[in-house]
């Protein structure tokens, strides 16, 4: 019997074809292998529709990012279009209702005895992020919410720069940088979010945003093999600009 590989995966963003070369060179097994998507799923990328069919129909879990966030409260019309969306196909797809069911089902945090996954990142303060973060809504405004999806940049106490990219450093130090300094932690962090800063591998910190809707790569770790796995985009869909 083959051991059961978690494979955590950037974010995709809405780039299907990327995804579905990702699972070839993977070598994908659904009996056997767990996909943990890092969040943002969709947007900004051409074919969010097609990737939420096909991580609903893989069973994929993974957690929710800042853009799925987004998504699902448009679809409510709790939140506004914004100028570089590529979410009509999803909103208008007859299967809507369903695919959205799926993705609000994701959580803001999963963890295992050696492994946290996350979209953007974890407070300092937060001394048992799953209690943290575990029964949230992604309809509902939270301040552990936001800093869960969206954070790149702290300081110890986990407060945050009000712009972001940094103009200077001064006291901010990347979130990961508490994480390592946990005295105790043993378990890796497993992140997406920050496509500027690229792959991250250090100790007990994998970061997999490697900017795939923006021209770089789609990025999976797979945990029980200690191995990346990547492939190219197609091409530039949009800028990594905010």
């Amino acid at each position: 019997m083959s051991t059961q590989r978690r494979i955590y995966i950037g974010d995709i963003q809405g780039c299907r074809d990327e995804l579905e070369e990702l699972l070839e060179r993977l070598r994908y097994d659904p009996s056997s292998d767990v996909l943990q998507p890092c969040g943002d799923l969709v947007n900004r990328g051409p074919d969010s529709l097609g990737v939420l069919r096909l991580l609903k129909q893989l069973d994929a879990q993974g957690v929710l990012g800042n853009h799925d966030v987004h998504l699902l409260r448009a679809a409510r019309g709790l939140r506004g279009k914004k100028r570089r969306d590529t979410l009509d196909a999803v909103l208008a797809a007859p299967d809507c209702a369903q695919l959205l069911e799926w993705l609000e089902l994701r959580p803001f945090v999963r963890t295992w005895p050696d492994v946290v996954l996350v979209h953007a990142g974890i407070s300092p303060m937060w001394s048992d992020p799953f209690s943290q973060l575990i029964g949230l809504t992604p309809f509902v405004e939270n301040a552990d919410m936001a800093f869960a999806v969206t954070v790149r940049h702290c300081d110890a106490q986990g407060a945050r720069p009000d712009v972001e990219p940094l103009t200077s450093v001064g006291a901010w130090r990347p979130w990961w940088e508490y994480w390592q300094a946990r005295q105790h932690e043993t378990r890796t962090i497993v992140f997406g979010h920050w496509a500027t800063q690229g792959l991250v591998c250090r100790e007990r910190v994998r970061g997999l945003d490697t900017g795939c809707v923006g021209g770089g790569w789609l990025t999976a770790w797979i945990a029980e093999e200690e191995r990346f796995v990547q492939v190219r985009a197609r091409r530039a869909y949009q800028s990594l600009e905010e």
